[in-house]
């Protein structure tokens, strides 16, 4: 799948999940949201992305995305 496209639908999770939450019941939210989700090829790709320095992700994303990585080197 396209990068820019798993981006955009990334960003747009956090948008939904934003409205009124706290910081870090946002990133939980959209972590929860990627692991359940998200295909694990789709969570690998976006892994690498940030991975990569992550243009086009926003803040909450990019660390929900992080909290996914470490979790993933954990299993």
């Amino acid at each position: 799948m396209k990068i820019d496209y798993l981006v955009k639908m990334a960003n747009e999770i956090d948008a939904f999940f934003g409205t009124g939450a706290d910081p870090a019941e946002r990133v939980a939210a959209v972590a929860n949201h990627l692991q359940r989700f998200w295909d694990p090829r789709m969570r690998a790709q976006i892994i690498a992305h940030e991975a990569a320095g992550g243009a086009g992700l926003k803040e909450h994303v990019r660390q929900a995305v992080a909290q996914i990585a470490k979790g993933a080197k954990a299993s």
